[in-house]
């Protein structure tokens, strides 16, 4: 079995069962328990499991932060939609925000090329390099589970300057608990953003709602629109309705 699939098997084994030991482990995929240690280690980096003493639980729902590279291809055709539409909210001459995320990235690859666009996201100022006008990113401490700038040097960045636009992601949007986000280095970040944006969008396919993850960054007061591929459950519906944020879903 390649490494690969043998972490999945590990993850898969871990949640169906609410937790194994490393014994355990060992005993059903036939490696030593050195290499199961090593495996756990690892998918623990990744987020993907929580270890315990002698072996590993399934991560809880509120910690839980999916790596870059499994957010870039779940829900890929609602993001591609999702972008698509939230693109025409973009104006031109435009001072544009665009948070670090998968689907942010989709709004990006589709914005008018008149504009000056920042970003917290090295992967997305390359992608914003081949159509707007000028690009700026924030410097910081790269999060390489995200992909994203981070801390005191991103921040002072967002403290001196202004956006007309900020194209926003999240982790949970919940009627009750509003906008949330695993880690607080990317809270502070995306709290910074929503304040220094005259109008925010905030892209989010329909799996983050009812979502709350571990801190709050912004509540629904903050957002101007909502592009979602919905439908949107009802009370999270009247939240949005009540804090007068448009909405506006997609076909996918």
């Amino acid at each position: 079995m390649l490494p690969e699939a043998r972490k999945r098997k590990i993850v898969e084994l871990v949640s169906e069962h609410d937790g194994q030991s490393v014994s355990e482990l060992a005993d059903a995929l036939e490696y030593s328990k050195a290499t199961i240690r090593r495996d756990l280690r690892a998918l623990e980096e990744e987020g993907l499991v929580d270890r315990s003493h002698g072996g590993a639980l399934p991560v809880s729902s509120v910690a839980r932060e999916p790596a870059y590279s499994e957010r870039k291809v779940q829900n890929l055709d609602a993001k591609r939609a999702i972008g698509e539409r939230a693109a025409d909210f973009v104006e031109d001459a435009d001072v544009v925000f665009f948070d670090a995320g998968t689907t942010s990235m989709e709004v990006a690859k589709r914005a008018p090329g008149d504009l000056l666009a920042v970003t917290n996201a090295p992967r997305l100022a390359i992608e914003l390099d081949g159509g707007a006008e000028e690009v700026k990113l924030t410097g910081g401490t790269l999060r390489r589970r995200t992909r994203a700038l981070v801390g005191p040097t991103a921040e002072a960045f967002m403290q001196r300057t202004n956006f007309d636009l900020l194209v926003l992601g999240t982790n949970g949007i919940d009627a009750d608990a509003g906008l949330t986000t695993p880690n607080e280095d990317e809270a502070r970040m995306k709290e910074l953003m929503v304040q220094k944006a005259t109008r925010v969008v905030l892209v989010s396919d329909a799996t983050k709602f009812g979502q709350r993850a571990f801190v709050q960054f912004a509540s629904l007061d903050d957002v101007d629109r909502l592009v979602t591929d919905g439908p949107v459950p009802d009370a999270l519906a009247e939240a949005l309705d009540a804090a007068d944020c448009a909405v506006t879903e997609v076909s996918v």
